[in-house]
């Protein structure tokens, strides 16, 4: 791989006018400069797309794809195959990145050290929201998006050989955790690398909340039935007050119950929808 290669940023945007246009601009901003940036709408209805192809008047490098509503394993796959980079790297619309983030995040791949990378260095882009920080403590966790002691291999490729991803077809479109696909079908996992430091926003009002865990409910579950139906119990009311209840005082955050009971809720209605849906096909 030569020096400096193309490296094709893919960002899949769905309903994000709120926070597209600051991810775009904070990798308009890197000290990599050897970029092609691809954002894929995803069937928004809000003003994403519009924001967008305003900002590509003024800034016609960007490359913008549609595609009706999706989902962003789908969308993340018809821009791998437009890109013209020799690394993609997989970014989500409601992150922003440190200026050497893409640097940091690429460099051992185009050393030949290895063909995938990721960062564990992840914080909460939004903190000072209650409802964000409540999705934290709901996985026990603080700023850090990944917490300290984490594994230095990961699940989900943050920067990969383009090759590479579409030799095995680019991610699989199961929901929540289509990103972890592609570790699966490729037999190796993305390796944690120093610096590449980025902040991720989470839900920041009840009614992202809700549909956020609706969304992640709707994924593959170990133990199969099983694990569904433990799923649907730790997610049930009596439940919810009582674990709500108990990190509402650990972490001294009393809206922690609210959010509690509607994240819950949110993830109960998607293990149902999604059983009923495999009982239609």
């Amino acid at each position: 791989m030569k020096k400096n290669p193309l490296v094709s940023v893919i960002i899949p945007t769905y309903n994000e006018d709120k926070l597209i246009l600051g991810c775009v601009d904070s990798m308009l901003s890197q000290s990599y400069q050897s970029l092609e940036i691809i954002v894929v709408d995803d069937g928004s209805t809000d003003q994403s797309l519009f924001l967008l192809e305003e900002l590509k008047r003024v800034q016609p490098e960007v490359k913008i794809l549609k595609q009706k509503h999706q989902g962003p394993a789908r969308a993340r796959n018809l821009a791998a195959k437009a890109a013209k980079g020799e690394i993609l790297v997989l970014m989500d619309a409601d992150m922003t990145f440190d200026q050497d983030f893409i640097k940091d995040l690429v460099s051992p791949i185009i050393a030949g050290q290895l063909k995938g990378t990721f960062s564990k260095e992840e914080y909460v882009k939004n903190w000072d929201n209650v409802w964000a920080r409540c999705w934290q403590f709901n996985q026990n966790l603080d700023q850090r998006m990944i917490p300290v002691g984490y594994p230095d291999q990961g699940q989900d490729f943050r920067a990969i050989i383009k090759s590479e991803f579409l030799r095995v077809g680019g991610f699989d479109d199961v929901g929540y955790t289509d990103t972890w696909t592609l570790a699966k079908k490729l037999g190796y996992r993305p390796q944690a690398v120093k610096g590449a430091k980025y902040f991720h926003a989470n839900p920041d009002n009840l009614g992202e909340v809700f549909t956020q865990a609706k969304w992640k409910a709707k994924r593959e579950y170990k133990l199969g039935w099983f694990g569904k139906l433990a799923g649907l119990i730790r997610a049930s009311l009596p439940v919810s007050l009582v674990i709500g209840l108990g990190k509402a005082i650990k972490y001294k955050e009393l809206s922690f119950l609210i959010f509690k009971i509607v994240f819950d809720w949110g993830s109960f209605l998607g293990i149902l929808e999604l059983n009923q849906g495999k009982l239609a096909k």
